[in-house]
C-alpha cells in the first residue's frame, strides 16, 4: 500500500510542472480574456461589463465575411500544402531523378527565418522591380507591370501561396516519417505479384498514410487559422480588407483600436472553431484506431 501511494504522488510531481504550466500559461489567460470579451475594456480607465453586446457587434457586423474569407484561406492553403507534401514525400522516398534538386528546394523556408522569408515575397510580388512581375514581362505575358499586393483576388492568392512555401517543408518531412515506417514487406509483396509503382501507392502507401495525413492536416489548420504574420507583412489585411482573416481582425481591433472587450470576443470566437476543429479530430482518429478491432 505503501509503495502505491509512493508511485501515486511520484506520478503527481511529474505532473505537477506541466499542469503549473498549463493553469499559469493557458487557462488564466483563457478564462481573462473570455471574462474581458463582456465588458468594454479600452484604454479609459473604468471598464464596465456589457454582457453580450461585443458579440452582437461582431455578428451585426462584416465579420462574418472575415470568417467566410477565414475558412476559404485555410482550406486552399492547408489543401495546397498536403498535396505538395505528398508529391514531395513520396519523391523523397523514391530513388527517381529530380529527388535530390527536390530535396534542396524543400530547405530554404526552413533555413531563412520567417520574417526575412515573407519580406523576399513581397520583393517579389512587387510590381515595379518584384522578379515575378519582371518575368512575365519578359516572356510577353503580361503588357505591363503586375502589383500582386494592390488587387483583392491577387493579393489573396499571394498570400496563400506564400503560407504554403513556409508550411510545405514540414508536411513533407513529417509525411516521409510516416511513409517509411510503412512495412517495406507489403511494397515487396505487391512487386512480386506485379503491381506497378502508381498502384502500389494508391492501394498500400496512401491508406496506410491516411492517418498521418489527418494528424498534420489538423496541425496545419490550426497553425493556419492561426497565422499572423505573413498576412501583417505582406498585406496587413488590405487591400480594402481582401486578406484580412479573423486574426489580423482581432489584432486590429484589439491593438490596433485598443478596444479590448471587442477583441477579446474575437478571440473567444477563434477558440471556439478550434476547439471544434480539434473536437472533430479526435473524434476522427478514434473511429480510425477502432476499425482494426473491427
Amino acid at each position: 500500500m505503501e509503495a502505491r501511494r509512493g508511485a501515486v504522488i511520484f506520478a503527481w510531481c511529474l505532473l505537477l510542472p506541466a499542469a503549473l504550466y498549463i493553469a499559469v500559461i493557458v487557462a488564466y489567460p483563457l478564462v481573462d480574456t473570455f471574462i474581458l470579451s463582456f465588458t468594454d475594456a479600452s484604454l479609459k480607465k473604468v471598464t464596465n461589463w456589457v454582457g453580450w453586446v461585443n458579440y452582437q457587434k461582431i455578428f451585426n457586423s462584416t465579420f462574418a465575411d472575415v470568417i467566410i474569407r477565414t475558412f476559404v484561406w485555410t482550406f486552399f492553403s492547408v489543401l495546397f500544402k498536403m498535396i505538395i507534401g505528398t508529391f514531395g514525400a513520396t519523391l523523397l522516398n523514391t530513388a527517381v531523378p529530380g529527388r535530390t534538386l527536390f530535396r534542396i528546394l524543400t530547405m530554404p523556408p526552413w533555413i531563412v527565418p520567417m520574417a526575412i522569408g515573407i519580406f523576399m515575397w513581397g520583393w517579389m510580388y512587387n510590381g515595379q522591380f518584384g522578379m515575378i512581375s519582371g518575368m512575365l514581362q519578359r516572356f510577353g505575358l503580361v503588357d505591363g507591370p503586375v502589383a500582386f499586393l494592390a488587387y483583392g483576388s491577387s493579393a489573396f492568392w499571394a498570400t496563400i501561396f506564400t503560407d504554403v512555401w513556409i508550411g510545405v517543408p514540414m508536411v513533407t518531412l513529417y509525411l516521409l516519417a510516416a511513409i517509411q515506417a510503412i512495412p517495406s514487406d507489403l511494397h515487396e509483396a505487391a512487386w512480386t505479384d506485379g503491381a506497378g509503382r502508381f498502384y502500389r501507392f494508391r492501394r498500400i502507401t496512401l491508406p496506410l498514410l491516411v492517418p498521418a495525413m489527418i494528424t498534420m492536416s489538423m496541425l496545419s489548420l490550426i497553425s493556419t487559422f492561426n497565422s499572423f504574420d505573413i498576412i501583417w507583412i505582406l498585406t496587413q489585411g488590405g487591400p480594402s480588407g481582401t486578406t484580412t482573416t479573423m486574426i489580423i481582425d482581432t489584432y486590429k481591433t484589439a491593438i490596433g483600436s485598443y478596444k479590448y472587450g471587442e477583441g477579446a470576443a474575437r478571440a473567444v470566437l477563434i477558440c471556439i472553431f478550434l476547439s471544434v476543429f480539434c473536437f472533430c479530430y479526435f473524434r476522427v482518429t478514434s473511429r480510425l484506431s477502432q476499425e482494426p478491432a473491427r
